[in-house]
């Protein structure tokens, strides 16, 4: 990795983490499902994002590192899905825990699919 895509990964990690931080705000204060609306919708959304960069055929090389790994990168987050799952496991919330793996994979997977046929 040279310079320029490593300024490009910080770039697009600029744009990704504060709209990851609005997305999850607004869960809170507007919806009962609070952060872990927020975590499946930005973890979704980044899933149909990184999906249409992969399937780019004729993509400049600029792309992958601003939007597939600092945009992206920035606005998905595995450890607070991870997290978030262990509560529910804690807390023995067997259905909270059920849907939030099963909706998060049952919308990240075919995203991401979509994603890269229309790339």
């Amino acid at each position: 990795m040279n310079a320029s895509s490593a300024l490009l990964v910080v770039v697009g990690a600029a744009v990704g983490a504060p709209l990851r931080f609005v997305v999850d705000r607004w869960a809170r204060e507007h919806t009962r499902a609070g952060t872990i609306l927020g975590t499946l919708v930005v973890n979704v959304a980044g899933s149909l994002v990184l999906g249409l960069v992969a399937g780019l055929r004729d993509a400049p090389d600029w792309v992958l590192p601003l939007v597939g790994i600092g945009f992206c990168g920035a606005l998905t987050t595995f450890s607070t899905l991870a997290f978030e799952t262990w509560v529910f496991f804690e807390e023995r919330a067997w259905r909270a825990f059920a849907a939030n793996l099963a909706l998060t994979f049952g919308l990240g997977l075919p995203a991401v699919w979509l994603g890269f046929l229309l790339g």
